[in-house]
């Protein structure tokens, strides 16, 4: 609860922020929904005073809710001043950190937070900085009894309970599960802003630097259940989606692996295993794709390719992504399709000599997945945190969502706001 020492029970990180104004609105909505929780008292932090206030006047326009920059807090600090973070972070029960890339920006606030006794989520999609903050932070966290929870926007919420949903939803025992992502778009087209794009310039071409992380780490491999998972050629084709497929480049993959092995590990729950692709339509966008990846791929090796690529982003991702981000038309216009396919067996069914004999199909659908799905999926999480204390796991450390959420109820909070979680079929073979 909010105390004299800690006044705020959540507050936005980076609220001034491409992403962290949209979070920033997400809190207020959440907050004005009569239907929800009693308020909670929050706040914005960030650099500029004034900008955060604008922010706040921007959020109260569109909600309707005039009173609103008088009713929120407002915290200056900065990244590069550790005595200002910790400010914030005493006065917060959660951080919102909203500041990427995280590479960068990421470790000074965990850090903050864990010294301070205040749990922080984040809506990384980087993989590097997320294992590693794993390594570099989970005992002491423990030791706090504090929640660092990474990956909790679009990447990787959907994906990540997604498959424990499935799961849950299976007659039987999940053995693997391939998801492809969807994104419908409207007539004005696709935009993302430029800070995801340099996100994932940094990530691939520091590609080296998450495998030695890996090696070092040594983990013992996760025991594999019935038939191992065989990966997809790029452009293979989808006729359940009737459609062409990649590889699904983001975070997905780390995330539900490092969340599998927890389950196994610490629930003594059967190992999922999971690969995610992107449906692309058809092989004219397949041939399209493939080439721009191998064209990426070789700048990012380069420092100066890495600087082009980030100086131009419009440019080298034929206008897929652009310094000034998505237009609200684009934004109301977009929306996304998750759809999970996992095979099993049913109970008493012996995996060690028989094939599947369990399919199951589910999906998560939901609004724009960058700048409408990604905050609500960071606030329900923060929400899920203060509320569900007694369904977390015990102690505290750096966690997956799928870790910290398996038996919450983030899954029903995300359904009531947006993003509906289905089965669409289930048989026996």
């Amino acid at each position: 609860m909010a105390t004299k020492q800690r006044p705020f029970h959540l507050v936005v990180f980076g609220a001034s922020g491409f992403t962290g104004q949209f979070v920033t609105e997400e809190v207020a909505r959440e907050q004005a929904d009569p239907q929800g929780s009693s308020r909670l008292p929050w706040a914005v932090a960030g650099r500029s005073r004034e900008k955060l206030q604008q922010v706040l006047e921007r959020a109260a326009e569109k909600l309707g809710r005039p009173t609103l920059p008088s009713e929120v807090g407002i915290i200056i600090c900065d990244i590069s001043n550790p005595a200002s973070l910790d400010e914030m972070a005493k006065q917060a029960t959660v951080v919102l950190n909203c500041v990427g890339p995280y590479r960068f920006y990421g470790e000074p606030v965990v850090k903050a937070c864990i010294e301070n006794g205040t749990s922080c989520i984040d809506i990384s999609g980087e993989p590097q900085f997320l294992e590693l903050m794993y390594w570099k932070y989970h005992e002491k966290a423990a030791e706090k009894g504090v929640y660092i929870i990474g990956s909790s926007g679009f990447d990787s919420i959907p994906a990540d309970m997604g498959v424990i949903y499935t799961r849950n939803k299976m007659n039987g025992t999940l053995t693997s599960v391939e998801s492809f992502l969807t994104i419908q778009s409207g007539p004005e087209g696709l935009c993302i802003h430029d800070g995801t794009w340099k996100s994932a310039v940094y990530g691939l071409g520091n590609q080296s630097h998450l495998k030695k992380l890996r090696k070092e780490a040594n983990l013992k491999p996760v025991p594999i259940v019935g038939p191992k998972l065989k990966r997809r050629w790029p452009g293979s084709y989808c006729k359940e989606l009737n459609s062409y497929s990649i590889p699904f480049l983001g975070a997905d993959v780390s995330v539900v692996k490092r969340t599998q092995r927890y389950l196994h590990e610490n629930l003594e729950q059967s190992p999922v295993q999971y690969a995610a692709y992107v449906t692309v339509g058809g092989i004219t966008s397949v041939i399209k794709l493939m080439f721009a990846g191998l064209f990426f791929l070789f700048f990012v090796k380069f420092g100066i390719g890495r600087q082009l690529l980030i100086k131009f982003p419009w440019l080298f991702s034929f206008g897929y992504f652009s310094k000034q981000g998505p237009t609200q038309k684009q934004m109301d216009a977009t929306s996304f399709t998750m759809t999970f396919f996992g095979q099993g067996y049913s109970q008493g069914f012996d995996p060690d000599n028989n094939k599947p004999n369990i399919r199951i199909c589910t999906q998560v659908k939901g609004p724009e997945a960058g700048y409408v799905a990604t905050p609500i999926a960071m606030v329900q999480a923060a929400l899920t945190l203060l509320n569900d204390a007694s369904d977390l796991p015990k102690a505290g450390g750096v966690f997956t969502p799928g870790a910290a959420f398996s038996r919450t109820k983030l899954i029903d909070r995300l359904n009531k706001r947006g993003i509906e979680f289905s089965v669409i079929s289930s048989s026996e073979v």
